[in-house]
């Protein structure tokens, strides 16, 4: 298998050891401080962060109106076409997923049902990016699993309400909105404080400390993804248009510096008519600054021979965006199965799925992809089972089975919940149900 670089990443890691680390204990301890102290530790964090303050982080509803009406119409109009998108999207995923129960043999009937979460905290990043799409993705991604409550954390943009965030949000269906962000956020809706409901469940994007936040809190809540920084592969043949591949790239690229940016190509020619106008449009880019830095360090062009080969390199990177520029890009759907999310055909981007197609947008990095799938209805569900019993020969029976198998593990009072089926059903002999009726009468007669 042939595999020439035209372009590698550089070992240059954004992070050291010794700087995760600062991270991990700072993290640590505004958690801690948030358990102990509540809304008064949150009060410090955010005055000390975001240098923001207020009487109540909760936004009332007139303060809520104000923001959308503080909005460009067009912009409240593009937030409701976009949610109409995601919604048909995710009521279709929810519809997929089914109730079902079934008579296993006659009379032992089992079953299944999907019981959504009831509290969900979704945070929506702010800062250079203010992610409204983050708000239809989560929140009300969460309201059409049927979440009956979710409270929305975002966190203020130079010391002012986010209009067009907390319009995303409200119209997204939280029930509740926080202008509050960072550790102090993910800690407050995980661990409740006096004046913000305890959530189960945690999703949404977010910096190193968000992200660090929500690992060191997942198992006291549930989370959607442990989130690293955004990627991108592109798999082209001979006929992608190499000016397309370089948009798309740095499409991706200006998230972040630490976001990996890769071209596989069965092209040689295509690989370097890519690379050559990447570095054209980042001399007039505005956010060159941070794309220029994450093509330099992390972008990587591959050429391969086949397209084949092409589809196993692609699944040993399990990129979180992986794009199909091919002659039959839907080849791809068949040979790959290693990625967040497929995006196929140049008519086609992964910006659509950012930001409006339908399709959710948190998804798996760091090579997750090659055991999960990203954010969707199904994470705000839990599968559940049930059983009934209701045949007398039916448990008496499954009594006989369970008494055999349990004491083959050396578990004796599971194998007597079988005997005692077995016993009252059947009519099977027990000596451990003997000796406690002797027992009980010989107590009886003193």
């Amino acid at each position: 298998m042939g595999r020439r670089y035209l372009k590698q990443s550089v070992a240059q890691p954004t992070s050291s050891a010794q700087s995760t680390a600062n991270v991990s204990e700072i993290v640590k301890g505004v958690i801690e401080d948030v358990r102990r102290n509540g809304d008064a530790a949150v009060r410090t964090y955010s005055a000390r962060f975001d240098k923001w303050e207020r009487a109540s982080f909760k936004l009332s509803q007139a303060e809520i109106d104000a923001a959308i009406a503080a909005c460009p119409a067009q912009t409240v109009e593009d937030i409701k076409q976009v949610q109409a998108n995601v919604r048909r999207f995710a009521e279709a995923q929810k519809d997929s997923l089914k109730d079902f129960e079934l008579e296993t043999q006659p009379g032992v009937f089992l079953g299944q049902k999907n019981v959504p979460v009831s509290c969900v905290g979704a945070y929506i990043p702010g800062g250079r990016y203010p992610l409204l799409a983050s708000a239809h993705m989560t929140i009300l991604t969460a309201k059409v699993a049927g979440v009956g409550h979710v409270i929305g954390c975002t966190p203020p943009t130079a010391g002012k309400i986010p209009n067009a965030t907390v319009a995303a949000m409200h119209l997204a269906g939280a029930d509740e909105i926080f202008i509050l962000g960072g550790i102090q956020a993910i800690a407050a809706m995980a661990l409740g404080t006096e004046t913000m409901r305890k959530v189960d469940f945690l999703a949404g994007p977010g910096n190193a400390f968000v992200a660090e936040a929500k690992r060191q809190l997942f198992g006291s809540v549930g989370i959607d993804l442990f989130a690293g920084p955004t990627e991108i592969l592109i798999v082209t043949d001979e006929t992608a248009n190499p000016f397309t591949v370089a948009t798309d790239i740095l499409s991706q690229a200006e998230h972040g510096i630490d976001s990996p940016a890769v071209i596989i190509t069965t092209s040689t020619s295509v690989g370097e008519d890519s690379m050559r106008i990447i570095d054209d449009l980042l001399t007039e880019l505005p956010t060159a600054d941070i794309a220029g830095r994450a093509w330099k360090g992390l972008g990587e062009v591959v050429v391969v021979d086949t397209l084949d080969e092409a589809w196993v390199l692609a699944d040993e990177y399990a990129s979180e965006h992986v794009q199909i520029f091919t002659q039959r890009p839907r080849e791809a759907l068949e040979k790959m199965r290693a990625y967040g999310a497929l995006f196929l055909g140049e008519k086609t981007c992964v910006s659509y799925g950012d930001k409006v197609i339908g399709t959710n947008h948190v998804l798996p990095t760091r090579k997750a992809a090659r055991y999960t799938g990203g954010l969707w209805v199904g994470k705000y569900l839990r599968t559940v089972t049930y059983q009934e019993v209701r045949s007398e020969k039916a448990s008496g029976e499954l009594g006989r089975l369970c008494g055999r198998a349990a004491r083959a593990e050396n578990f004796e009072a599971h194998a007597r919940s079988g005997d005692l089926r077995a016993q009252q059903y059947l009519g099977d002999e027990c000596r451990w149900i003997q000796l406690h009726g002797e027992r009980q009468q010989e107590q009886a007669k003193l």
